[in-house]
């Protein structure tokens, strides 16, 4: 089932209920754990050293732990406490340009809908619409605080969760030395020239997953099921980084190459041109 909460937007002294419905839903195929000699489901009982054969959910509780085997127990009406009437709303603090955000920081997406004061909602859409502005906020949602980002796609109001500052961990990737020549700079800007296109997200299948699920049902029909190997790629040997960017190029498409450097020739001829006149 797809994650939901109830909350509310405050903007100014505007204020709007809302419930946020989870953007994506999970479709892996799911598995189960099988005893091999019997074929049956493995169960797991949740049991400690001092406890009786099998404890059951009502008699558990959250315990944190302060030391090595000690723990702290807080009850759900103690966490409850904790939240004030402010954490329990989304009240936007400031607004953001969208690019200003890195991408690092997203994490999931939810639909926003109202549950009342549908014209203040929709002035507030309209709004960060018209600015083409990001509202930034600070929320619980369950039992974890999150800062929250509030954009418009579409005419849809969207709610993204955002990791914490401290919880991005700094890159292990060292500043690399070497330098990008000119000549190998501009062919590979012609590769991607070459392969820009428009964004279809449509166009990307799951083909693994429909794979899995063809066996599933091969199987269930006592079929055997035969892989696919298809083309092993092997290790390609290192070759000239020139050479590989020219290749890249004359493959795909040798007539938007051709275009591309007769373009660039008479950008560079008008370029030569107006320095002469100039002069």
């Amino acid at each position: 089932m797809a994650q939901s909460f109830k909350s509310a937007i405050s903007f100014g002294l505007v204020y709007v209920p809302i419930t946020l419905h989870a953007c994506v839903k999970n479709n892996d195929v799911a598995f189960n754990t099988l005893f091999k000699k019997t074929g049956e489901r493995i169960h797991y009982k949740k049991t400690c050293r001092n406890c009786p054969a099998e404890v059951f959910q009502e008699d558990l509780v959250k315990g944190y732990q302060y030391e090595k085997d000690k723990y702290i127990v807080l009850t759900d009406k103690e966490i409850e406490k904790l939240k004030t009437p402010k954490n329990k709303s989304i009240e936007i603090e400031s607004f953001v340009k969208l690019s200003e955000i890195d991408p690092i920081y997203f994490d999931k997406s939810y639909y926003v809908k109202p549950t009342g004061a549908e014209n203040a909602f929709l002035l507030i859409l309209k709004a960060i619409e018209s600015e083409k502005k990001v509202g930034i906020a600070k929320t619980v949602l369950g039992n974890k605080e999150q800062v929250v980002a509030i954009r418009s796609i579409n005419g849809q109001m969207i709610l993204y969760t955002m990791h914490f500052f401290d919880e991005i961990q700094t890159t292990p990737i060292q500043q690399i030395k070497e330098k990008v020549k000119e000549k190998e700079l501009d062919l590979a800007k012609i590769i991607i020239h070459n392969m820009t296109s428009k964004f279809e997200p449509e166009k990307y299948k799951n083909d693994y997953k429909d794979k899995l699920l063809s066996a599933i049902e091969d199987k269930i029909a006592g079929k055997k099921i035969s892989g696919d190997v298809g083309t092993i790629i092997k290790p390609r040997s290192i070759i000239n980084l020139m050479e590989a960017l020219k290749n890249s190029i004359e493959k795909p498409n040798k007539k938007t190459k051709n275009k591309v450097i007769e373009k660039n020739k008479i950008s560079k001829k008008t370029k030569k041109n107006n320095i002469s006149k100039s002069a």
